[in-house]
């Protein structure tokens, strides 16, 4: 099994899972730091993959699971979305992330992350310490330079709804009711447009599942992985 954690998150953001995962088989989370490009992310995760397995990836690392089925989707015998969506970006969030780019080279990373925080999680977690702990502690593992190699990764990514019907493996597409990052219905297009697809949507939920619904995220995740 493949996990592939989201823009400034490292293996952290699949902790609360893995425990219940890992009875399944061994569980790799792929490091998406070092390339600055999608398809370079991809070629990378796949040469440090097993030969054959289960691929789930959250928010940007949606996206490069979605790449991965476009270079190699005889290697994937399962795929999970997590919070994440197949179009491109706009030219309104390109913008945005130039923004914080430049906020990055200046040192304010921490900053910006800090001012993200509440659309990162369910309003109700806004005061969530422990959660706002972990998304400083995963910018920090990423840091400034994998953090701009992401956004450039993220800023130049395709277009993939077009191959959506081209996935033909069992998958599921997870995603919280109330994602203020992605918003959900972007989930509910993607499951859409994957032929047998299972739409799971967790209540009380932001863009953050693992560690905002973890036994609800374990859950789907084992029936989809043991199904």
């Amino acid at each position: 099994m493949v996990l592939v954690p989201g823009l400034a998150s490292s293996a952290r953001i699949y902790a609360p899972v893995i425990p219940a995962l890992w009875r399944f088989g061994p569980v790799m989370v792929a490091n998406h730091i070092r390339d600055d490009s999608m398809s370079a992310i991809a070629r990378r995760v796949l040469s440090e993959a097993p030969r054959r397995f289960a691929l789930a990836g959250h928010s940007m690392g949606g996206y490069i699971a979605l790449e991965v089925m476009r270079q190699a989707s005889e290697r994937v015998t399962r795929l999970a979305l997590i919070n994440t969506q197949a179009r491109p970006d706009t030219p309104e969030a390109t913008e945005r992330r130039r923004g914080v780019m430049a906020r990055a080279k200046r040192g304010e990373l921490r900053a910006a992350r800090e001012e993200m925080f509440p659309e990162l999680v369910h309003p109700s977690r806004r005061d969530d310490a422990k959660i706002r702990q972990l998304v400083h502690d995963q910018g920090d593992d990423v840091g400034v330079e994998g953090y701009l190699r992401q956004q450039t990764a993220i800023i130049a990514r395709v277009d993939s709804r077009p191959t959506l019907a081209t996935i033909k493996c069992p998958t599921l597409v997870l995603t919280g009711d109330q994602d203020n990052t992605i918003p959900n219905a972007l989930s509910k297009e993607m499951a859409e447009g994957i032929a047998g697809a299972r739409l799971v949507v967790l209540g009380n939920c932001g863009h953050l599942p693992q560690p905002e619904q973890p036994e609800a995220t374990a859950r789907a995740l084992v029936e989809w992985v043991s199904s």
